[in-house]
């Protein structure tokens, strides 16, 4: 990007003041009227002129140097004022920070960004490892069910059956199975509330605490009995001798409790007592059983081991798409971080240009025709503050009464004298012919009047005796026409 900043604003402005404009006008009527109809060369007299650029700031600000005076010569690219820089520097500094900030959040985000898809590559890896598990287990498994399968087939078939043994497939009798249990479940469930009720009606706290103390005892004797049938086997008679004395003690506090216990019921209750826990103990081993011929009906695809690999596999594909989801929220993070990255870097980037343009550069080559401004001034974007004459493409504007400027044509060549340099002339040629007089009177009825209504004819001074640097904006000059 270019750094030298400039205000293009080209505007053709003619240097001499109105009254100068006018006395050249009335001396171009005194010599046309001095050498009408005469043989000597058609002559006028102007002021050399030279195209101005305005130049203005493109931002307001405080004038902190102006570089340049009226008069200096300026080559295209130099500084010419500068404004001061204090708010914008400051404004860049938090755009800085605002940049390192937004570039913390992207390498935040890169690493989330990393690490999910490395959790995301992990739980692949485990769905993979869960895939082989599940297929071994249920090789395994089946393998395992094979023999089964095959006595099966070989197995009687009880004489309440009427359909053979393959009538109903794996999957109806595990739901029949699993009726089954739900079945004894709520019948243990019933026979349990039934004892604690008849429990209720026929006991105490003592007989509670009774049938505590036999149930120990019934242990304690199972486990001397045991022991002493052990120990009877052994050659050291003080072994078998305690064994002995362990066993005597222990069936004597069983006979103990046991009438303790006996004491407690009379024979209805007993009965009650013994047949809710006859019923008990038959609901709970239905229910026993029951789960037992389910289980065993569960082997193949159905085996618990396959179950828990299918729930293994199920659980890592279920953690394999929540990765997944966290990749993708870890990728729409880093994507705003980026966006953010570059929103800061736009920002700082539109600081920096500001910045640059707080120096006002000369868009080409001439002479500082004016300097409007000091340093300490405000100035407002757009103002014109310095003006340059581009001093290769000067011109001169004469004025001819109306019954010579007839003589004069577009491209015409002529000779541009100064007083400052007597004795030499410079080539110029006619650029432009005016359609429409100035400085007419208000009625012109007369020959005489219509003499005194003036043209202009604009000529362009030779780029060589332009660039020679001896003709500057603002010097009289006489030009001379071709010879008639």
């Amino acid at each position: 990007m270019d750094d030298k900043k400039h205000i293009p604003n080209r505007k053709m402005i003619i240097i001499p003041l109105l009254v100068i404009l006018a006395l050249a006008a009335t001396a171009a009527v005194v010599w046309a009227q001095r050498n009408h109809n005469s043989n000597e060369p058609l002559t006028a007299s102007g002021t050399v002129e030279a195209v101005e650029i305005l130049v203005s700031p493109e931002l307001s600000g405080r004038v902190a140097d102006v570089l340049v005076n009226q008069g200096d010569l300026v080559q295209a690219g130099d500084p010419l004022i500068r404004l001061d820089d204090e708010l914008l520097q400051s404004q860049r500094q938090r755009a800085v920070s605002a940049l390192e900030a937004a570039r913390s959040g992207l390498v935040t985000a890169q690493a989330g960004l990393e690490i999910a898809q490395a959790s995301l590559r992990l739980a692949q890896i485990s769905i993979e490892a869960s895939q082989v598990q599940y297929d071994i287990t249920l090789n395994a498994a089946r393998q395992a069910d094979l023999a089964a399968r095959t006595k099966a087939w070989k197995d009687k078939i009880p004489s309440e059956f009427d359909q053979p043994v393959w009538y109903f497939n794996q999957a109806e009798e595990i739901s029949a199975a699993q009726v089954e249990v739900q079945a004894a479940s709520d019948v243990l469930t019933a026979e349990q509330a039934n004892y604690e009720t008849v429990v209720q009606k026929v006991t105490n706290d003592d007989l509670k605490a009774a049938e505590e103390r036999l149930s120990r005892a019934r242990t304690a004797f199972l486990v001397a009995e045991d022991v002493y049938d052990r120990a009877k086997g052994q050659s050291n008679q003080e072994m078998r001798d305690y064994a002995e004395s362990l066993y005597d003690a222990a069936e004597a506090d069983l006979e103990a409790a046991q009438k303790d216990y006996d004491k407690m019921l009379s024979e209805t209750a007993s009965d009650e007592v013994l047949e809710a826990r006859a019923r008990l103990a038959v609901a709970q081993e239905r229910y026993d059983t029951a789960l037992d011929h389910l289980n065993s009906l569960l082997t193949g695809n159905d085996s618990l081991q396959v179950r828990a690999a299918r729930i293994g596999l199920q659980q890592a594909q279920a953690n394999a798409e929540q990765t997944q989801i966290g990749v993708k929220q870890a990728q729409a993070k880093l994507d705003q971080a980026e966006k953010a990255v570059a929103q800061a870097q736009a920002e700082l980037d539109l600081m920096d240009v500001q910045i640059k343009k707080l120096t006002v550069y000369a868009s080409t080559s001439g002479v500082i025709l004016s300097r409007d401004v000091e340093p300490g001034e405000v100035i407002q974007a757009g103002a014109s503050v310095l003006s340059i004459g581009l001093l290769d493409q000067m011109t001169i504007t004469v004025y001819l009464p109306e019954d010579q400027y007839g003589k004069i044509k577009l491209g015409e060549q002529a000779r541009v004298t100064v007083d400052s340099f007597p004795g030499q002339s410079f080539i110029a040629a006619v650029t432009h012919i005016a359609d429409r007089a100035e400085f007419t009177p208000r009625n012109v009825q007369t020959a005489e009047g219509r003499r005194t209504t003036v043209f202009a004819i604009k000529l362009a001074i030779s780029e060589e005796a332009s660039a020679s640097g001896k003709l500057k904006p603002g010097m009289p000059a006489d030009v001379r026409f071709s010879e008639p």
